[in-house]
């Protein structure tokens, strides 16, 4: 069983890898709800009971299968949800909205999707420059107070925005985007949050798919799949990229194990404050990401780690500009 970890000083411990649930309904090839039930129940034994899904996420699509595979089962796992987009007759209008009175609207709808009474972490999906950082942590407070929230989180915030809103109601947890191949926090926002005792919940920890070692090119995936689209799969930035991977197959083969194991090992090394949230909908890499909190990285490799796949080594943006202009960086 994984052990626990704390996010945040609020009380908010969860299972100390987690299971990213987007992907059972979006942007990695088509969805087979019956294998994602089986991860989720395969992932419950296993004690990986902390489960990210989101209104955006389908969108609704994966709430609610989140909400039929719980069936009985709601109390044995940690629940986080996200809200921040305009979402009209079931599609993303690629607009931010964090009004109070739609963070409300949404964590009703939200709960009756998730078939719960309440959400374990609410996250604001992306910072909505519309919507001063004050008003969004005051509306989360409410629903906290109300019992229908418990814990808040943020994702992709910048400093200056996380310390706003934890000013107002305390931040358990910051999501955002962080692994070997993508160290864009280290400079900033990691010692930012850990002054303010905030815990980091790393998504794409794998570098989506990059860093297990068993990738394609861009144009080699169906349209449909996020990686076609992802700069760092194209072209010179895809061989420059699987240059810089290959110290991870390395050490991965010197001790034995999965590249993937190793990126999640190096990322609980860490800091006893960083939960990574992997996401699969197959039971075999499920179980391997589980397997990684008992692989143990020595101080060489470490290093050896941490430099080949500095911020210099990886080639191409992680996002296209589309993407990239909804990061509060």
């Amino acid at each position: 069983m994984l052990e626990k970890r704390k996010l945040g000083q609020q009380g908010l411990e969860v299972s100390g890898i987690g299971l990213g649930c987007m992907g059972m309904s979006q942007s990695y090839g088509p969805a087979d709800e019956t294998e994602s039930f089986a991860v989720i129940h395969r992932a419950i034994d296993l004690g990986c009971t902390f489960l990210d899904t989101a209104e955006a996420y389908g969108p609704y699509k994966n709430e609610e299968l989140l909400g039929r595979a719980l069936k009985g089962r709601r109390d044995e796992v940690t629940l986080a949800t996200k809200f921040g987009f305009r979402i009209e007759n079931g599609k993303m209008m690629g607009i931010q909205d964090s009004r109070p009175e739609h963070i409300r609207q949404m964590v009703e709808e939200s709960l009756g999707r998730l078939q719960t009474d309440r959400i374990d972490l609410l996250y604001q999906h992306r910072v909505d420059p519309a919507v001063p950082m004050e008003d969004v942590a005051g509306a989360v407070g409410e629903l906290v107070a109300q019992g229908k929230v418990r814990f808040f989180g943020l994702s992709e915030a910048g400093v200056a925005n996380i310390k706003r809103a934890h000013a107002v109601h305390p931040v358990s947890a910051l999501q955002s985007e962080y692994s070997l191949w993508e160290r864009n926090l280290e400079a900033d926002v990691l010692p930012a949050i850990r002054e303010l005792g905030i815990g980091l919940v790393p998504f794409a920890p794998l570098g989506r798919g990059f860093l297990t070692g068993e990738v394609k090119r861009a144009e080699e995936y169906p349209e449909g799949d996020f990686r076609r689209g992802d700069p760092r799969y194209q072209g010179e930035n895809f061989d420059a990229n699987m240059a810089a991977a290959e110290k991870v197959r390395e050490v991965a083969q010197s001790l034995g194990v999965k590249p993937g194991q190793v990126a999640l090992s190096w990322l609980l090394q860490k800091g006893p404050d960083i939960v990574p949230i992997p996401g699969t909908k197959r039971l075999k890499y499920l179980e391997e990401n589980v397997a990684a909190a008992s692989i143990k990285l020595d101080t060489a490799q470490m290093k050896a780690l941490d430099d080949a796949l500095a911020p210099d080594k990886i080639s191409g943006p992680r996002y296209n500009p589309t993407i990239a202009s909804t990061i509060d960086r």
